[in-house]
């Protein structure tokens, strides 16, 4: 069942089994409040097992591209397109979110992104390979953020 993430109202739902669901959540609302005010799009988020496609084209992108496997089993996906870019999403019991930026136009934008939500640790499958930048959010508290360029076509 989707749900439309609040970002005014910060809800655990769908994240309860992660140790660190309260921040997780507010990672969310974060993503929520950021899509919602730059392109006034609504942040709808289903069980990962509703939407196998959404994972399966993040996993496919991070083992292509960096032969990264996420061991964290993923909670929730979210796949839309917005400002002329596809957006991928998959939040992970660990705390981890990766989103997939994939601009449509030839030439544009794409990249991987990995937030970290305050309370975990860096993965260890991106802890030799990534620095890690640190934000400061309401919502989330202090994230924890890399990125990579996508090279292949998807």
């Amino acid at each position: 069942m989707s749900y439309a993430v609040d970002f005014q109202n910060v809800s655990t739902t769908g994240l309860e089994s992660s140790p660190v669901a309260e921040r997780l959540a507010g990672l969310r609302a974060n993503e929520a409040r950021y899509f919602k005010n730059k392109y006034d799009h609504v942040f709808t988020v289903r069980p990962a097992a509703e939407a196998p496609e959404v994972l399966d084209l993040v996993t496919r992108i991070l083992a292509e591209e960096r032969d990264l496997v996420i061991t964290s089993p993923a909670l929730e996906v979210t796949s839309f397109e917005a400002g002329g870019s596809r957006m991928a999403y998959v939040f992970y019991e660990s705390g981890l979110a990766v989103n997939v930026l994939y601009g449509i136009e030839q030439g544009a934008k794409r990249a991987v992104g990995f937030k970290l939500s305050e309370g975990m640790e860096v993965p260890e499958e991106l802890a030799s390979r990534f620095k890690f930048a640190r934000q400061k959010s309401k919502l989330a508290g202090e994230i924890r953020g890399s990125f990579f360029v996508i090279k292949g076509e998807y």
